[in-house]
Formats: C-alpha cells, sequence, structure tokens
C-alpha cells in the first residue's frame, strides 16, 4: 500500500511539475508578445496582461506544492539544524503539521472562494468564469496535503536529481 501511495505521489508531482512548467513556458510567450504588440505595432493586446496574471496564479499555487514536496522551497533551517537529532524530528513534524493547516485553510477557504466567484466572468475573457481562475487554490492546497500527508507516513521522497552526477559536473 505504501508503494502504491509514492507511486501515486510521484505521478501527482509529475503533473504538477507539467502544469507549473507549461504555464512558465506560456508566460514567457505571452509578455513578449505584449511587449511587441505595445511598442511595435503601436497597439497593444489586450489579453497578454490578464492571461499572464492567470497563469501566474496556476503557477504559484500548483508549482509551490510540486516544490515543497521534495524541500525546494525556501526555508531557514539554521536554528533548526542546531538542535539534537530528536528535537529536530520533533521541530519538523511541527512543521508538516502547521503546514497541513496552511493547506486545509487553501482547500476549505478556496473552495468558497471558487463557489462564490463561479458566476462571475472576467471582463477579458467574457468566456471564462472567476472560479475557475482561483480552482489553483484549492487544487494546490490538496496536492500539498498529500505530499505532507506522503512526508509524515514515508518519509521524504527521493530526490530525482542525484547529487553525486552534480558533483562530479564540477
Amino acid at each position: 500500500m505504501a508503494a502504491l501511495f509514492r507511486r501515486a505521489m510521484d505521478a501527482l508531482y509529475l503533473a504538477c511539475v507539467l502544469v507549473g512548467c507549461t504555464a512558465l513556458v506560456a508566460i514567457s510567450a505571452v509578455i513578449p508578445y505584449a511587449v511587441f504588440t505595445r511598442y511595435v505595432l503601436n497597439s497593444a493586446a489586450s489579453w497578454p496582461e490578464p492571461l499572464a496574471v492567470l497563469l501566474t496564479i496556476l503557477l504559484t499555487f500548483i508549482g509551490a506544492a510540486a516544490g515543497y514536496r521534495l524541500n525546494l522551497h525556501m526555508n531557514l533551517s539554521y536554528f533548526a539544524n542546531q538542535l539534537p537529532e530528536r528535537w529536530r524530528r520533533v521541530l519538523d513534524v511541527l512543521v508538516q503539521l502547521l503546514m497541513a493547516l496552511i493547506a486545509i485553510f487553501m482547500v476549505v477557504w478556496g473552495e468558497r472562494l471558487v463557489s462564490v466567484t463561479w458566476t462571475n466572468t472576467i471582463a477579458d475573457f467574457p468566456f471564462l468564469s472567476v472560479g475557475v481562475t482561483y480552482l489553483p487554490i484549492p487544487i494546490g492546497g490538496l496536492c500539498l496535503l498529500l505530499f505532507i500527508i506522503e512526508r509524515l507516513v514515508l518519509g521524504v521522497p527521493q530526490d530525482p536529481i542525484s547529487h553525486s552526477d552534480a558533483a562530479s559536473i564540477d
């Protein structure tokens, strides 16, 4: 059962990375197009900026969950590293539980935000519900919560980047 859950989290992680990378590539294409239409054609397109904001929301919430899974997020661990091993483990569990509270907050209040704004539309994209644009909040929170459960139950997943390979490059 543990191996199945780990494989499912690996698949979820891959999906989060693909979504985040796709959003980043799309942002990288949309912003230069906006600059081109504004400064070269002297006729600014109205849709690139709001689309870039929507893609940034997607990148932020889904990509952050993927980064958290492998400890790729920014953290301050100096003082925690000064503690004895036993206290470090206690502190890590406390941090995971606090992060789980944040993830639950994102799921619960994000879902409420989605449901309240579902019937509203965006001026630049009248076919798109505002609620749809907020979906990355509860989805990212759910992914984060699953990754936290994985870490608490099965431990930190293995880093897909081999550090011995990176050392041999230098």
